[in-house]
């Protein structure tokens, strides 16, 4: 039945109901806050290291009378900040970017900026968006002229690899010359 308290004088006939509502309200909101705190993640982030190194692919197109040997350049995950590797290969594309114009031409480049499938479509967006803005800008720097580079993120729409353990060939830069 119910508990006599003994300071008050008086029996709680519903003291044993409220310890166990307790016990099951601390227990439900305990249960809320880990669900709230682990959240749903929506895909897990693994950033494997590649064995040996990633082969750097290099288009090769005729534009503008040019032939274009432009080297793909890759990021790593959740970055936008060229490799020393990288900035290698993009000092090969302004050299031939500056042998272009040396024979007047100024074929207008496209920057496109891709990403791997981890994240939000939107996030990849944004982000395949600040690699290849990242990119145009070393280049200028170099002295290409801006006003002869565009940027175009395709996010996560175009993957070179749905294995995981190859998303960093998804992380990358690709140049196409218009023609």
């Amino acid at each position: 039945m119910g508990r006599i308290d003994t300071n008050l004088g008086y029996k709680d006939p519903k003291g044993e109901q409220m310890k166990t509502a307790t016990k099951t309200l601390t227990a439900f909101l305990g249960m809320l806050c880990l669900l709230a705190l682990a959240g749903c993640p929506k895909k897990a982030v693994v950033s494997p290291q590649p064995s040996e190194p990633i082969p750097k692919p290099v288009m090769e197109e005729e534009g503008a009378g040019f032939t274009w040997n432009l080297g793909t350049i890759h990021f790593d995950f959740d970055k936008s900040d060229i490799r020393s590797g990288d900035a290698t290969i993009l000092q090969g594309n302004y050299d031939q970017i500056r042998a272009a114009v040396a024979k007047d031409q100024r074929p207008g480049i496209t920057i496109e900026g891709y990403c791997d499938p981890i994240g939000t479509a939107e996030y990849n967006m944004a982000l395949g968006m600040r690699r290849a803005e990242a990119t145009k800008a070393y280049l200028v720097r170099l002295g290409a002229g801006a006003n002869q580079l565009t940027t175009i993120s395709y996010g996560e729409e175009k993957l070179v690899t749905q294995d995981e353990h190859l998303f960093e060939l998804n992380r990358r830069c690709e140049f196409k010359v218009a023609k």
